[in-house]
């Protein structure tokens, strides 16, 4: 109904007041959109670092280790600074490159080494095997960086439950992964048992034959490898990831529909197929830290390739097995017979 009344003339001050809330309200609207998606990312813990403020006076005594490599060589030197810093009773801080390549995908809790102070330092490198030895649990120095590429459960694991603490995946990383595996099915049905399978490829292709006189993983290794698993558990599912996925796709036989090519194979970005590993009940791998390390956090079962080097190759001077390798994992023997033909 129409009103017969006058026209309403809105005094300034409340035309004002209005502008201003409505002018609030869309902007607080506008930066909660914005806040959304940033929600997975909340769960990160910011790092602590040193300096915490400026100073020019470092700390009696710290230690840190080299940052090289991909994945599995950082979180090998993680592992071990936090064992062999611990034993020798020295704070241990990592480098921002460590930090920068571990803190999206673990729960870390070492302070980071960052900073123009921190260059300032008198570190004294102090080059390690890749086994621990008597002599570390007695290093001299009170700045000592550890230098090399240490992956060896026999510096880390009597502090297994502190080493898989440290690694723990972010919630987020988790839940996707988890949320992958769920949506599997094995013919139709659900798997009874999840087998995370790590075929390393890349650059190892060439290395291993043509600089280390070895090979990697064949198709007959990963048949027995499947087939193990198969013979011992009700419906087993196998989740492939891969930094070779097309390689894996024609060799890996799928055909009895409880193969998933689940990896994306990228190297740059590695937390996905890292993540489903770890989530899996138990272990294929091939060689190399990255597989290593997912056998070593998923706990359950693992089928390693063994002997994959010939006696007199150059790189048992700089790797031991028996080291590498946790005593109850499986080992299955490489086929080293493309290497005898040349």
């Amino acid at each position: 109904m129409l009103s017969t009344q006058g026209p309403f003339f809105f005094p300034m001050a409340h035309f004002i007041l209005f502008v201003f809330t409505a002018s609030t309200i869309f902007h607080l609207q506008q930066r909660l959109v914005k806040i959304q998606p940033m929600t997975a990312l909340q769960e990160l813990e910011p790092a602590v670092t040193w300096p915490a403020a400026p100073t020019n006076h470092p700390p009696r005594s710290m230690w840190t280790i080299n940052a090289i490599g991909r994945l599995g060589n950082q979180m090998g030197q993680y592992a071990t600074l936090y064992a062999l810093a611990k034993l020798n009773g020295r704070p241990a801080f990592i480098p921002a490159e460590m930090h920068r390549t571990l803190a999206p995908i673990f729960r870390i809790t070492l302070p980071v080494l960052q900073g123009p102070m921190a260059s300032r330092i008198p570190w004294r490198n102090y080059n390690l095997n890749d086994w621990m030895e008597e002599r570390y649990r007695h290093i001299p120095g009170e700045y000592v960086r550890l230098t090399g590429y240490p992956c060896s459960w026999t510096f880390y694991h009597h502090l297994h439950a502190e080493i898989l603490r440290e690694f723990t995946l972010h919630d987020h990383v988790r839940a996707e992964a988890q949320n992958f595996l769920r949506g599997l099915q094995v013919n139709g049905s659900q798997p009874g048992t999840f087998v995370g399978v790590h075929v390393r490829r890349g650059d190892y292709v060439y290395v291993m034959p043509n600089v280390w006189k070895g090979v990697v993983a064949h198709r007959g290794y990963l048949e027995q490898a499947l087939d193990w698993f198969r013979a011992r558990y009700s419906s087993p599912i196998f989740v492939v990831t891969s930094n070779g996925m097309d390689w894996c796709r024609q060799n890996i036989n799928d055909s009895r529909g409880d193969v998933v090519f689940a990896g994306d194979g990228l190297e740059g970005s590695p937390a996905k197929d890292f993540a489903l590993l770890t989530q899996c009940n138990h272990t294929v791998m091939t060689i190399g830290t990255f597989g290593i390390w997912a056998a070593y956090l998923a706990g359950g079962e693992t089928i390693y390739l063994a002997n994959y080097t010939l006696p007199d190759s150059p790189f048992l001077k700089i790797f031991k097995p028996e080291a590498a390798f946790l005593p109850e994992w499986i080992g299955i023997a490489a086929d080293l017979s493309p290497l005898l033909k040349h």
